[in-house]
């Protein structure tokens, strides 16, 4: 199987916030892991010579990694698309004039426009702090996305995407909980809970170097970095086989009530999926891809 385009760089379990739906379970305990600088950097030159276009860094909160300057500058060098997935706490002011750089990009996670409904969701007071970065972002014509993480039918999720467009934020997209980490409630990892495009173009690197077919499925580790070559990882047997029974899964029970009719594609136990009359977009058949990030179903035109 060909290399991804995009690999998510998840660099550290470490965070300022708790959210209690979090695939990881990041939080102010967690920890940057095994992998050094040096592995990081080793990791961005693999990729670019394996035609790897499109990395995101995520975590936790990837910017409170030691080396996450250096590592977001040699993935800009060598010309590669970079996203940094941030909850926006906290920016600092060096951290504004990387993001302002060509090719690199911003996403985050946003629950409520109501303080109190997405402070429960991050589980610390973050909402003003999230929101005037957001609009600062959009000031000073970084590219952001946002994605609204729908927890219950009450939430005020119209409303958080009005909010966001008030900001002028014009790509936005939805997801449910995925139930991974915090948001499992203690239930073993499940594959039908992923969205079915897990492996397909992309994969995930942890903080201890293990690949996985994306940042959810992270117990089906394929290989490790440390121990062989990117490339070798990636097109391994064994990434086939993860790809294979991820499919396998995602091909049985209908997609999401929930759902547009038009949703494209609308994997089973899937995606990115809105309440209908709420967020009318839908992927086109067209796009590339549903991704890159996580949890936004932003979809990017092929190229």
């Amino acid at each position: 199987m060909p290399a991804p385009r995009l690999l998510w760089l998840d660099l550290t379990r470490k965070c300022q916030l708790a959210c209690v739906h979090c695939y990881n379970a990041s939080g102010s305990d967690g920890s940057h892991g095994v992998m050094t600088r040096e592995d990081w950097i080793g990791v961005l030159d693999q990729a670019r010579d394996a035609g790897v276009r499109n990395v995101q860094l995520i975590g936790g909160e990837p910017t409170l990694h030691p080396h996450f300057t250096e590592i977001l500058d040699h993935a800009w060098a060598l010309g590669l698309e970079a996203e940094v997935f941030s909850n926006l706490v906290h920016v600092p002011d060096a951290h504004w004039e990387l993001y302002r750089r060509e090719g690199v990009s911003l996403a985050t996670s946003y629950y409520s426009d109501q303080a109190g409904e997405h402070n429960a969701m991050t589980g610390r007071p973050s909402h003003a702090r999230t929101r005037a970065n957001i609009a600062k972002a959009v000031r000073l014509g970084i590219p952001l996305r946002a994605g609204i993480i729908v927890a219950s039918d009450n939430q005020r999720a119209v409303e958080a995407r009005a909010d966001l467009e008030s900001l002028g934020v014009t790509r936005i997209g939805v997801d449910r909980i995925r139930e991974f980490g915090r948001g499992s409630g203690g239930e073993a990892p499940d594959a039908a809970n992923l969205c079915g495009r897990c492996g397909d173009g992309r994969a995930a690197i942890g903080p201890d170097g293990r690949v996985s077919p994306c940042v959810f499925s992270t117990w089906m580790g394929v290989g490790n970095v440390r121990r062989s070559p990117l490339v070798s990882v990636l097109t391994s047997k064994a990434m086939a086989e993860a790809n294979s029974a991820i499919r396998r899964v995602a091909s049985k029970g209908d997609c999401q009530p929930k759902c547009y009719p038009n949703q494209t594609p609308c994997y089973p136990a899937n995606t990115p999926c809105a309440p209908k009359g709420d967020f009318p977009e839908a992927c086109n058949p067209d796009d590339e891809e549903c991704g890159p990030g996580v949890p936004s179903i932003e979809c990017r035109p092929r190229r």
